[in-house]
């Protein structure tokens, strides 16, 4: 299921004069699922963008290597 097809199996209910959406969770898991690729894709745009405007040159892009960082995420 595409995000567009979660939103659009939403319902709505009224409870105490507020109205709520209801969506089933497999179909909020999918939206999210879509949210994040969406995410994902921007972040490698933006990175892509980087590498390209140094002409290839990771460090003068701001790129760290892995060696520096990988103990930073433990």
């Amino acid at each position: 299921m595409t995000g567009l097809e979660a939103l659009q199996s939403v319902q709505y209910v009224t409870a105490k004069d507020k109205r709520l959406a209801v969506i089933d969770i497999e179909d909020w898991e999918a939206m999210l699922e879509w949210l994040e690729t969406i995410e994902d894709m921007q972040i490698a745009a933006r990175a892509h963008e980087q590498l390209r405007a140094a002409e290839g040159d990771r460090a003068r892009a701001g790129w760290r290597r892995w060696d520096d960082v990988k103990g930073e995420l433990a």
